[in-house]
């Protein structure tokens, strides 16, 4: 069985979601959440709280009520890049440069190791 959640319109770049996400990707969701906990990364927060939803999916289904929770593994956990607000600010001789904030969805599935 498996469950999946989504966070979308993360105002972080891709490439920052993907260190953390590397480092709990493919492990057990107690080890996973006890690593995001104790980091000082931003990123670890979103990804935490995308677990615990995803967690929440899985207790919600007519198999995962009389499942343990301690048993579920992350399959698969990947970002996508998102759209881009582009802005601008004042550089020298009167002209503007472009800032580009950029965005990021994050999935997670998990599944029970049957």
């Amino acid at each position: 069985m498996e469950s999946r959640a989504q966070s979308k319109y993360i105002r972080q770049s891709v490439r920052k979601i993907r260190k953390v996400l590397d480092m709990v990707s493919e492990k057990n969701v107690g080890t996973a959440l006890n690593l995001l906990h104790f980091s000082s990364l931003k990123a670890s927060d979103v990804i935490e709280k995308t677990i615990r939803s995803a967690i929440a999916n899985f207790l919600q289904t007519d198999e995962g009520k009389n499942a343990d929770p301690e048993n579920l593994i992350i399959k698969e956990a990947f970002v996508n890049e998102g759209p881009t607000m582009k802005r601008f600010r004042p550089a020298a001789m009167g002209r503007a440069s472009r800032i580009r904030r950029r965005m990021s969805h994050l999935t997670i599935v998990l599944s029970d190791r049957k």
